[in-house]
């Protein structure tokens, strides 16, 4: 191996390794970014029954199988499949689902804006 190879391969390794270190922290960045309480979050799940349909880290009972497992959601280019993973996005999902995909199976359960923010603050916690 020349140097030049060695130092190509150094150098992707270091960028790789700077990408994984830095997943946890854009984690957490998307949850402080929703701007709500994500333990709050957590607790009122249930009150939508959320984890009816999806399994869900951390919430008792959270062991659906109608919709996708919402753990690591933070790290997905999409929610839905359909519009892009921003706080904005998800917190109009959480309320509204049927306004980015109206063949959607997941309901609109009359989530309010603050129980939206609390819940899209926890969900971009789970890794």
């Amino acid at each position: 191996m020349t140097r030049r190879n060695a130092g190509t391969r150094f150098a992707a390794l270091l960028a790789a390794l700077t990408l994984v270190a830095g997943c946890d922290r854009a984690d957490e960045h998307l949850a402080g970014m929703a701007g709500g309480n994500a333990d709050r979050g957590r607790t009122i799940i249930r009150k939508y029954g959320c984890n009816t349909c999806h399994t869900i880290s951390g919430v008792p009972g959270a062991n659906g199988l109608v919709g996708p497992p919402l753990n690591g959601i933070a790290r997905r280019m999409y929610i839905g499949g359909v519009t892009t993973n921003s706080p904005e996005h998800m917190i109009a999902w959480i309320q509204d689902p049927k306004q980015f995909d109206s063949k959607t199976a997941m309901p609109n359960v009359g989530v309010t804006h603050r129980d939206a923010v609390d819940i899209a603050s926890y969900l971009y916690t789970l890794k």
